[in-house]
């Protein structure tokens, strides 16, 4: 009798946090990158911002302007884009490779490669899998 409710037990703990999981969306793990939608765009950097990115930790988030269109464009964890001696300021010219995406109503962009001169910095892997993320597939 002890082995049928600990079962049970344990199956409702496990619908319980997958459920929760799925309602908080793409920042609980969720795959948000489809390499089906991936763009590349020029422009402006307008704005760089450090904010949670998608309920996960802080996150780097510039505002680029290209000749058609203003968009966020999620960068990836600030700590990993120091780390490999990037920064970001309002007025560099930058080329952004990344995934067309809607977060809220809002059409955003999450970077897989970004160009700025002669330097380039690969956030993703062709699959959208973070370089920081040790091969998980999130974000």
């Amino acid at each position: 009798m002890h082995r049928k409710t600990a079962a049970a037990l344990m199956l409702l703990t496990f619908l319980a946090v997958t459920t929760i999981a799925v309602a908080q969306g793409p920042g609980a793990g969720m795959r948000i990158y489809d390499p089906k939608t991936e763009v590349t765009l020029t422009g402006s950097v307008e704005g760089v911002q450090q904010q949670p990115c998608m309920g996960r930790r802080v996150g780097t988030h510039l505002t680029l302007k290209t000749e058609s269109e203003t968009l966020d464009v999620c960068v990836g964890p600030t700590g990993y884009v120091q780390q490999k001696g990037f920064s970001f300021a309002k007025g560099d010219q930058i080329e952004v490779v990344g995934s067309r995406v809607k977060l809220g109503e809002k059409d955003a962009i999450v970077a897989r490669q970004i160009k700025k001169g002669d330097q380039t910095l690969t956030l993703r892997d062709s699959q959208g899998i973070p370089a920081w993320s040790g091969g998980r597939r999130n974000y």
